[in-house]
């Protein structure tokens, strides 16, 4: 990763998308979830070696708006459960992996719902994967792995690039799942590959 082409992903896909990188824990497991701060690469001189385009780690939709760049899955919110994805990532080979989602500002807490609409509406999942591939160009992902977080995504995701990419699901991190659970899972998948 070089700064032009972070700078580039910021504007185009800062509003939406993600790393997966955090600041460290500090009193609680859900502290500093939200500090954004570890996006600024001048003073994050370790940021640029951490990031992975190649490993995508894939949601189904925002819950709710977030403010500032890179914040979607860094919501430092008391209800949020982005916490988890700090924990069950760290030191894995997914930390550092870019984070999307696959239909774009459809904002919903409800994942069936959302896949409602998109039987409803078959155009809106066709909109958002066109999308979802200019995206890989624009990250310049070469031959990634697909991480999608939760069988919603991984069904959309097979539909759309099961012959072009490799894709494996994970349990959604919203799921009511133990973190050390998770965190096992996460390892488990990591190690798998």
């Amino acid at each position: 990763m070089d700064e032009r082409l972070y700078l580039d992903i910021a504007e185009r896909y800062g509003d939406c998308a993600s790393w997966a990188v955090w600041a460290d824990v500090g009193l609680t497991p859900k502290s500093n979830v939200g500090d954004l701060s570890i996006f600024d690469h001048r003073k994050n001189l370790r940021l640029f070696d951490e990031l992975n385009p190649n490993c995508v780690v894939v949601g189904l939709n925002i819950a709710r708006p977030f403010d500032g760049i890179f914040a979607n899955f860094h919501d430092g919110k008391p209800k949020s459960q982005d916490y988890k994805l700090r924990y069950a990532f760290n030191n894995t080979r997914f930390y550092g992996a870019y984070m999307t989602d696959i239909i774009k500002y459809l904002e919903c807490t409800d994942s069936n719902q959302v896949m409602s609409q998109l039987r409803a509406n078959p155009s809106i999942e066709e909109e958002n994967v066109a999308i979802f591939s200019q995206e890989l160009v624009d990250i310049k992902a070469t031959n990634p792995l697909l991480i999608a977080l939760g069988n919603h995504v991984f069904t959309i995701l097979k539909r759309n690039f099961g012959r072009q990419f490799r894709i494996v699901a994970v349990t959604h991190y919203s799921h009511y799942i133990n973190v050390d659970v998770y965190r096992n899972e996460i390892a488990r998948v990591s190690d798998q590959l």
